[in-house]
């Protein structure tokens, strides 16, 4: 059986089904196609994988009527964060009231995000779901483009997105080259119980063996950590008893929540940072971690990705308004000269601070020290790193700018 859409969006994750809301209010025939649908229930204890969500991305998710889902499942917003070094007097500290801002963000488990995302996308009647579903072949042909369901399902499209995630079946099957090197990290994630409440602030720690983040859930004294630290040692601390790895991570930590206890399970996965040479050609487009993966340092890659859906959107909505094709690289060029720059600025961001807090040479610890000192106290400095990450400033899409939809 032959079915004809305009777009087929292969990832129904967050960043799949946010490109799907966006359109919404179009004409635009969409295909979702997604290998695993989410689990409706949630636990008592968070899943680890969590991100942290920026003011652009909460923008986002209200205009596309998903933030309530959220608010309903599982959200915790943090309302400070304080980043600083061992052994040296490197400290910074930023607080959402010298913005006049409610907080610097959320912590939300990516589960609770894809959830609140597939019941608006379900409410669309201009939306199929495949789900689950997996793509067995692409074709590429002059005005449309085939892809083949393992559930015998065919497609033919306008344009494909690949909103496959990182090892992205979509990118693969173009051929499309990556730039790519890997961190020579690992990162670690976990539920953590800790003896102090979090109140709120997310906390970062920079040792010689690689940064340690805090991430305070709804629970006061629940924190979700990203500790990332050399693949051999993250396979040890994974792999160690309860006990021998909360005695690691309180020393790692400072104690600064007291002692720290994991609960539930540990996860380690390499870092590697990956961006497409192309993130459009011929009838196929790229977003999120199938166009470039990044350090998780300051947590932007969920948040990149969303604007990568949100631009595109906007993009091609203005190719429909005009009649145009929305499947032809020269008319998606706009949208990968946009999401390129804005991923490349933030890449480069990301290896510039591992750059700077790597090692323990005293020379480097000084400049390091003096740096966070300068920004902390220079007038607009400090006001300049947080508002960029809230993403309140840059190349955003209107989604992202205009007011909260009351729809």
């Amino acid at each position: 059986m032959m079915q004809s859409v305009d777009i087929a969006i292969v990832g129904g994750g967050m960043v799949g089904l946010a490109l799907a809301a966006a359109l919404k209010d179009s004409d635009l025939r969409i295909a979702v196609i997604e290998g695993k649908a989410p689990s409706e229930g949630l636990n008592e204890l968070p899943d680890v994988r969590v991100s942290a969500l920026s003011r652009s991305s909460e923008v986002i998710l209200r205009n596309l009527g998903a933030w309530r889902g959220i608010e309903q499942r599982r959200a915790a917003p943090y309302q400070a964060m304080e980043v600083w070094e061992q052994d040296s007097f490197a400290r910074i500290e930023f607080d959402s009231t010298r913005l006049a801002q409610p907080n610097l963000g959320h912590i939300v488990e990516n589960r609770v995000i894809q959830l609140a995302l597939l019941e608006q996308v379900k409410k669309q009647d201009n939306v199929s779901l495949y789900m689950p579903a997996t793509c067995q072949s692409l074709a590429i042909g002059e005005s449309e483009a085939w892809l083949t369901l393992d559930n015998g399902q065919a497609l033919t499209a306008k344009l494909v997105v690949g909103a496959d995630g990182a090892n992205s079946w979509v990118r693969r099957q173009q051929d499309i080259p990556l730039t790519h090197w890997d961190y020579g990290h690992s990162a670690i994630v976990a539920n953590i119980r800790t003896e102090s409440a979090h109140d709120s602030v997310a906390r970062q720690i920079f040792t010689p063996q690689g940064p340690l983040a805090f991430l305070p859930m709804q629970s006061p004294n629940m924190s979700s950590i990203v500790w990332s630290t050399e693949p051999n040692r993250a396979e040890k601390l994974v792999s160690m008893s309860e006990q021998e790895f909360n005695k690691h991570l309180t020393t790692e930590f400072d104690a600064k929540l007291g002692l720290c206890s994991v609960v539930g399970e540990r996860f380690a996965f390499p870092l590697r940072m990956r961006y497409a040479r192309d993130f459009a050609v011929e009838r196929v487009a790229l977003v999120g971690d199938a166009a470039h993966t990044i350090h998780p340092l300051a947590g932007q890659g969920v948040n990149l990705g969303l604007l990568d859906a949100a631009s595109l959107a906007q993009e091609l909505l203005k190719l429909w308004q005009a009649g145009e094709d929305i499947g032809t690289k020269r008319n998606l060029r706009s949208y990968e000269r946009w999401r390129k720059a804005e991923a490349a600025k933030m890449i480069a961001s990301m290896q510039g601070f591992k750059d700077l807090f790597e090692g323990d040479n005293p020379a480097k610890k000084l400049i390091r020290g003096l740096g966070m000192k300068l920004a902390g106290q220079l007038p607009g400095a400090k006001d300049e790193i947080m508002k960029r990450a809230l993403g309140l400033i840059g190349n955003l899409p209107e989604l992202a700018k205009r007011p909260v939809s009351t729809n």
